[in-house]
């Protein structure tokens, strides 16, 4: 199977997957990836859609996969940070959420979504002062809300140390 073929095929099971029809896009994706084991966008689209389906601890592998090496695109190595930090997260392996996220932050700084998810994970670990800080930084940077907005720097500055009185 030629790299254009693959290219075509694995873009209609992503369609299959965006149509709501997550079961037959894994059918196409599972063979996809037998025939291209070291195929970084096959591996990511394979994970995400055992996601959808609720078959995280399968979709790990396949997220692990996607992003050994340089073989994905910007934004999919984000969808795959994400989703790998997510899905560790979801089956309470919380250490490893966090590393992932954390180099997810560290390679996109201004991805709220991945900083959100940091967060949660941090939570799961205990981390509750850098987690509370994450998001109070990203509800001063990224609220629309005027009342927030009046009090982002006091937000901002609170936000390094939650048991500073004065």
């Amino acid at each position: 199977m030629s790299a254009q073929n693959k290219d075509r095929l694995l873009a209609q099971a992503v369609a299959l997957r965006e149509q709501g029809h997550p079961e037959q896009a894994r059918e196409r994706l599972l063979a996809l990836t037998a025939a291209f084991p070291d195929a970084a966008d096959v591996a990511y689209q394979t994970a995400w859609v055992h996601d959808v389906l609720g078959l995280e601890a399968e979709a790990v592998p396949y997220y692990e996969r996607s992003l050994q090496g340089d073989g994905l695109a910007e934004e999919e190595r984000r969808g795959a940070l994400l989703g790998l930090g997510s899905t560790y997260r979801v089956l309470g392996r919380f250490g490893q959420a966090v590393e992932t996220l954390r180099l997810g932050v560290a390679e996109f700084p201004d991805d709220g979504a991945l900083r959100t998810f940091l967060a949660m994970a941090l939570f799961n670990t205990g981390e509750h002062h850098e987690a509370m800080r994450l998001l109070l930084c990203l509800l001063a940077a990224s609220s629309g809300d005027p009342h927030v907005q009046q009090y982002r720097a006091a937000i901002e500055h609170y936000a390094t140390d939650l048991t500073q009185i004065m």
